[in-house]
């Protein structure tokens, strides 16, 4: 179906008489809020079935707008920009007084002097400043702060035998790592998780939240302002764009926000899917498939962002069928974009090799950090699995809790459990470790009173307990070889 023309005072188009649309809000259009959007995932299909690719739709307060479904609109919204804008001052329901300025997604809608939302020679002056940065962080030296950030996070709970994946896990490993790029691993700590979190969420104390992250930021920029250092605020601030502290500050935080909970959200949805798909452990196990190769099917089938807030259309033009006016503003919507029957008729089939979904955006404000992302979610996934082989759902699958809103759609809690462990040397790679001895007592199948098997003496020590078995030395080659590996883990 084609809607009908919208005229330039933003309001909704109306569909014609019987049309499917009709029911749930001004014009028959469906709210990606409220009682409408407790499946999103089903309303972008009746969406899809309804208006193809392009389809009208309500935001909080009825405020429209598009939400673009299909693969090829999506690239062809965000490769455009001489017809589309990050820049809201010109979307008509905003100029018209719709969009209230206690709008709740108005944090996400409200212009910002910032690279993601300039054009022209000002996004390429601060565009270039961030990606100068980003190119001189060394991406080794990365990949072993993600494994010894990995190691010390199961060790806080392998012992226990169980663990909630969500807040012991995803949500503490992005901002260690981040922490450690920006130049900040003081500021590394529960109340940053907690913070980070909460500013993102939209609740009563995200303002509170987003100030104490801000106030951080701020810190960080005068020290390095100072006395700048081999980090990533040290050479955005040194660029020659010759950004002001209130530019490196914001563009910190939107760097910080948007790779925390992007692998956040990628690290929850990838464990998910090794715990509760079978095939997808076997391959894994069996070596059909490699852990980067998993996060990369995890990007398309749960994207860390469902959809991104927004596009403004600068002109009168048509995207997938529709007739979109100037000051319209669409939705780059990557998981509708990812399900595309155009291009995956069949969701089923392995989407190995293939790095062309739109997780990460693209055209002129692709995600600068994509790489990052992929590696914390690489080395994290590979080290815990290595850690913890045996580890397992803690409840059934249809249990598992999400939230979801319009930007995005996560996990609020992945609880496993695993036989414990005892706990490693985080300046070591990950290693698979024998069960540490059990401890005395009845033992669950055993008759009340009845001695249990003699568990062997823990150690006074407080280093782990040794491994039972002893192989004999190496050769010297092979612990040259070590030697070596230990000294790339360490980064020496």
């Amino acid at each position: 179906m084609t809607s009908e023309p919208r005229s330039t005072t933003g309001t909704a188009p109306t569909p014609p008489p019987g049309c499917p649309a009709h029911g749930p809000g001004p014009g028959g259009l469906h709210r990606l809020y409220g009682p409408d959007a407790d499946d999103l995932g089903d309303l972008y299909e009746r969406l899809r079935e309804q208006h193809g690719p392009v389809a009208p739709v309500l935001l909080h307060d009825d405020v429209p707008m598009w939400v673009v479904l299909g693969h090829a609109e999506n690239l062809q919204l965000v490769r455009s920009p001489s017809q589309y804008t990050r820049d809201s001052r010109i979307w008509s329901p905003l100029l018209e007084g719709m969009v209230k300025p206690d709008h709740p997604l108005m944090p996400h809608i409200a212009w910002q002097p910032i690279c993601s939302h300039a054009e022209g020679d000002e996004h390429q002056r601060l565009r270039a400043a961030v990606t100068a940065a980003m190119s001189t962080i060394d991406h080794r030296s990365v990949r072993r702060h993600i494994g010894r950030s990995t190691q010390g996070l199961v060790n806080s709970f392998c012992e226990r035998g169980r663990a909630d994946l969500v807040p012991q896990f995803a949500e503490h490993l992005p901002m260690a790592v981040m922490c450690e790029i920006l130049g900040m691993p003081e500021e590394y700590d529960d109340r940053m998780v907690q913070a980070a979190r909460d500013a993102l969420k939209g609740t009563e104390t995200a303002i509170q939240s987003h100030t104490y992250v801000m106030d951080a930021l701020g810190r960080l920029t005068g020290r390095r302002r100072a006395r700048p250092e081999d980090d990533f605020t040290s050479h955005l601030i040194t660029h020659p764009a010759g950004l002001t502290d209130d530019e490196v500050r914001e563009h910190l935080r939107l760097v910080l926000f948007a790779a925390y909970e992007a692998t956040a959200n990628l690290l929850a949805n990838a464990l998910r899917m090794v715990l509760t798909e079978p095939g997808f452990r076997a391959q894994l196990n069996g070596g059909q498939m490699t852990v980067p190769e998993a996060i990369e099917q995890s990007l398309w089938d749960e994207p860390p962002f469902s959809t991104v807030l927004g596009y403004y259309a600068k002109q009168d033009t048509e995207l997938g069928g529709q007739r979109i006016r100037k000051g319209d503003g669409l939705l780059f919507a990557p998981a509708p974009g990812n399900l595309d029957p155009r291009i995956r008729p069949d969701l089923s089939a392995s989407m190995q090799g293939n790095r062309s979904h739109l997780a990460f955006g693209g055209g002129p404000h692709e995600c600068p950090g994509q790489d990052i992302g992929r590696a914390i979610a690489d080395v994290g996934v590979d080290a815990l699995l290595t850690r913890l082989p045996d580890i397992r759902l803690d409840c059934p699958e249809e249990e598992l809790s999400w939230r979801a809103s319009i930007a995005s759609r996560h996990l609020v809690s992945l609880p496993v459990r695993f036989e414990p462990k005892v706990q490693q040397d985080v300046d070591l790679p990950p290693r698979a470790m024998p069960l540490p001895p059990q401890r005395t007592g009845p033992r669950a199948g055993t008759p009340d009173g009845a001695p249990a098997p003699a568990a062997a003496p823990r150690p006074t020590a407080t280093r782990p307990a040794p491994e039972p078995f002893h192989p004999a030395p190496a050769p010297a080659p092979s612990r040259s070889i070590w030697r070596r590996l230990l000294h790339w883990w360490r980064g020496e």
